[in-house]
């Protein structure tokens, strides 16, 4: 019942009527992909606009893109914090995200085997943030999280520019 009523809404927001939504959408998992799609696709855009003509730190201006877009659109940004369907992950758009993030990832000269363990953990960095920023998380301590960002960059910048080194400081913890 729960998800006629969220189709329901979905339909007379385009002014149709709930029959009529089925000969466009599938179900409620192709309109969650559909609306994942979309949002990578608006991200893939902006990130895009940051990156161009930049490399290393200068082309970090995609963390602060993915930033923006979840002020801009915490919706679609919700949209992206979920495991998507088939059909988003072999969209168009996400592959534009795949290619803007390898461009970045090229200035740092990180390794295509490396590239997914690099992107990992930049996800997580670029998701958790805003993530906790907007559940309030940041609120209860100073100084403010805007003074955060920047570290947060820095030390994304730090990561990448000293990935190729990691494997020999890893390897002297080792007992």
């Amino acid at each position: 019942m729960r998800i006629d009523s969220r189709l329901a809404a979905v339909a007379r927001s385009f002014g149709v009527r709930t029959p009529s939504l089925y000969s466009h959408v599938e179900d409620l998992a192709d309109l969650r992909d559909g609306i994942t799609a979309l949002a990578l696709g608006e991200l893939a855009a902006n990130i895009g606009d940051a990156i161009a003509g930049r490399s290393k730190k200068d082309a970090l201006g995609f963390a602060t893109a993915h930033r923006a877009y979840s002020t801009e659109h915490p919706g679609r940004w919700a949209s992206l914090q979920r495991q998507a369907g088939q059909a988003a992950v072999d969209s168009g758009a996400a592959r534009r995200i795949v290619q803007v993030t390898d461009a970045v990832l090229l200035g740092y000269d990180i390794a295509v085997p490396d590239r997914v363990h690099v992107t990992r953990i930049i996800g997580s960095a670029l998701s958790g943030f805003p993530n906790l920023e907007r559940s309030g998380s940041f609120a209860h301590s100073m100084p403010p999280a805007e003074q955060s960002w920047p570290e947060l960059i820095d030390a994304l910048d730090f990561l990448l520019t000293h990935w190729h080194n990691r494997g020999t400081a890893r390897e002297r913890a080792i007992p």
